[in-house]
Order: structure tokens, then sequence, then C-alpha cells
């Protein structure tokens, strides 16, 4: 089984009102290809913060971050768009373009890849809400739909570029116990199927059981791995 993240030593701090507030503090994790890692801690213990480093959307300059086999600290523009057209990303507020239908959504997302025509986009958009179970929502705009088909369109869309890594920021938060169940095992089982490793953090204790291993972030570092 090959590591598909491999971070070592990452320190990350932010710099407000003149003071130098640390994030992450010296953290170390290694995530093999296909694993389900759940991360969990407290609001402020910088979860979202090590999220966004790892999907290549935000820079860090201390430690080792290797994604994909590619170096992202100190890294260059085409290394992070690199990494980001193999990651696929899931958020708390679903983020769809209310003026768009699921499938236009979702085809949206694979505009980068320059190979596809618009036709296949829209077919693989199709084929992708279907998996999630949204065939008939096709034409619908997120207005539309519930919470837990919002968030199905936004599996669907962080899957259909076929990523290797899918990140995922409190997936659950916005819904109901049965709803966010639902959505998690959906995203579990066309992950699985493709082989991508997840990297979920959350607070959302009742999805815990689909991880291969949880780790819980307290104050910038790694409590248990």
């Amino acid at each position: 089984m090959s590591t598909v993240i491999n971070v070592r030593n990452l320190n990350f701090s932010f710099d407000q009102d003149e003071q130098v507030l640390p994030v992450l503090k010296n953290m170390n994790i290694a995530i093999q290809k296909g694993e389900i890692v759940i991360m969990t801690g407290p609001s402020g213990s910088g979860k979202t913060t090590f999220l966004t480093i790892v999907g290549a959307l935000r820079q860090a300059i201390e430690g080792s971050v290797e994604v994909l086999g590619q170096q992202l600290i100190n890294s260059s523009e085409q290394t992070k768009v690199s990494i980001r057209q193999q990651t696929g990303y899931i958020f708390q507020q679903h983020n769809l373009l209310k003026s768009l239908t699921a499938q236009q959504n979702v085809s949206m997302t694979l505009e980068m890849f320059n190979d596809m025509s618009e036709k296949e986009r829209l077919d693989r958009a199709t084929d992708m809400l279907k998996a999630v179970g949204l065939g008939d929502r096709l034409d619908h705009k997120p207005d539309k739909l519930s919470g837990g088909e919002r968030q199905r369109v936004s599996i669907a869309r962080a899957l259909a570029g076929r990523p290797k890594i899918v990140l995922a920021d409190e997936p659950t938060a916005s819904l109901d116990k049965q709803s966010g169940q639902e959505a998690v095992t959906i995203l579990k089982h066309l992950a699985k199927e493709s082989g991508a490793s997840i990297l979920l953090v959350t607070h959302d204790y009742r999805i815990l059981d689909i991880a291969d291993r949880v780790v819980e972030l307290e104050d910038g570092m790694i409590r248990s791995n």
C-alpha cells in the first residue's frame, strides 16, 4: 500500500495584530492509498487549516508535506495546481452555484480537464449524480433540493474528476442524522470503488464508523495516530 499523504514536522502560524499565533505544531501523519481517515478535535484546533494545506489551497513554509509524491512546502503554483486537479473537495456549505442545475454544478468542476468535451463532461456529471441517487434531479437547481440532496451533489462534484484524494470539511454539519449518515456512506462506497483516499474533518461523532482510522487534533498536535 502506497502513501499518498505524508506530513512530517509541519508547523504553521497566523500573523494577527503583530502577534504570531501557532496553529499547527510539529504535526506528523501519513495516509495510505484507499484509506479513510477522520480527524476530530475542538473548534480552533487547526483541522480546517491542515486540510487547506494538504489540499494545496494554503501555503506552508516549515516542515514537509508530500502529497501524491510532490512536496507542497514552498511549492510552485504549478505544483499546487497539479495537486488540486487530483483532489476532490467537499465543504460544509455545499458551495453550489444557485443559478446552475445539479448536472451543471457537477460538470463545471470538470472544465479543468481540457481533454474533455462539453458532452463528455455532462455525461460524466449525469453518471455521478445517478451514482449518488440523484438521477431524477439532474435539472433541479439547489433551491429545489433538500440539504441532504445538495450534499450529495457536492459529493458527486468532488468525485467526478476521479480524484486520488478526497478532502471533506464538516460535510454533515448542516444535516440531520439520517441524511448525514447516508451522505458519508455514499462517499465511502464511491471512494472505495475508485481507490481514492479520504481525509474528513468533523465534530460529528455519529459518522466515525465509516473510518479506517480516527485521529484527534488538539492544540495543533495529533493526539492519536
